[in-house]
């Protein structure tokens, strides 16, 4: 019974180190993870410093790769794992991209059975600059940049479905799919995550091949969120957005019997601004 996480750590040492009364960070939860595998995004980390933010982890067994973005203390993207990977793949064939540490993909054998399991930090993007007055210069590159990374990486993504393998991709989409994902969705109509292109884009791979496992499991309800801002009362108002989730092709979401939000039971127990997402496959 396969069981994935995924977590936005918002910088894996930032996450380790963080301490309170409360709370003592990322290892204590990853000591009690019963996960197979677990996507990490956000990771602003070389591999010898996530290895090192992750030695008491790895000396109890864990298995870490990394994609380090070329950008130092951006992005980055890693795989824990119970067992060593057969094989990692690095980026999805993108001369623009695959050295920014945006994906990696490994394969397993969970359970006897083989099992091909990515992490994924998709671009945020940014405001719309057709239909945004003061959209700058940066805001347009931006935007492009999401545009193009949405048409390679979909492409891939396509390959990956029609290869009829089980593959489950969890990470930090950076989307909101529908007003469902998003609590003040009336006033974030032109905020990059919730744009149209982009919930068009993801209403299309959902509908080719692959499953939004978590929204297949709780039906057609608000939530469950998995990122609330850092500012005001976003978390205890449970006013976030449900971006982090786990895409998987339809033979292994077809398997999908659990899925949830590891919502911290206040504020001041969060180590990231987002939430670790888990999915268990029978």
């Amino acid at each position: 019974m396969p069981t994935i996480t995924t977590i936005n750590v918002n910088g894996i040492r930032a996450a380790v180190k963080h301490r309170n009364e409360r709370n003592h960070g990322l290892l204590p939860w990853l000591a009690a993870s019963d996960s197979d595998v677990i996507a990490l995004q956000e990771v602003r980390a070389s591999d010898e410093e996530a290895r090192d933010s992750l030695a008491p982890a790895l000396d109890d067994g864990w298995h870490l790769v990394t994609a380090p973005s070329s950008v130092k203390g951006h992005a980055g993207v890693a795989l824990l794992s119970r067992t060593e990977p057969t094989a990692v793949r690095v980026g999805f064939g993108s001369t623009e991209f695959d050295d920014l540490g945006r994906y990696i993909e490994a394969d397993y054998q969970v359970g006897g059975e083989p099992l091909t399991a990515g992490s994924l930090y998709l671009p945020k993007g940014a405001v719309d600059p057709a239909v945004t007055k003061t959209a700058t210069e940066k805001d347009t590159a931006k935007f492009d940049e999401k545009k193009r990374f949405l048409a390679e990486f979909g492409e891939f993504l396509a390959r990956h479905a029609a290869s009829g393998n089980d593959v489950v991709v969890g990470g930090d989409w950076n989307i909101a799919a529908t007003e469902n994902d998003i609590k003040a969705w009336k006033t974030n109509k032109k905020s990059p995550g919730f744009l149209p292109h982009e919930r068009d884009w993801l209403a299309g791979l959902f509908a080719d091949g692959w499953n939004d496992v978590m929204r297949d499991l709780v039906g057609n309800e608000p939530g469950p969120y998995s990122w609330w801002s850092w500012r005001g009362k976003a978390f205890d108002n449970d006013s976030g957005w449900r971006i982090d989730f786990h895409a998987a092709t339809a033979g292994l979401a077809e398997r999908a019997v659990k899925a949830y939000v590891h919502r911290p039971d206040a504020y001041d127990l969060r180590w990231s601004d987002h939430a670790p997402v888990t999915a268990v496959f029978g």
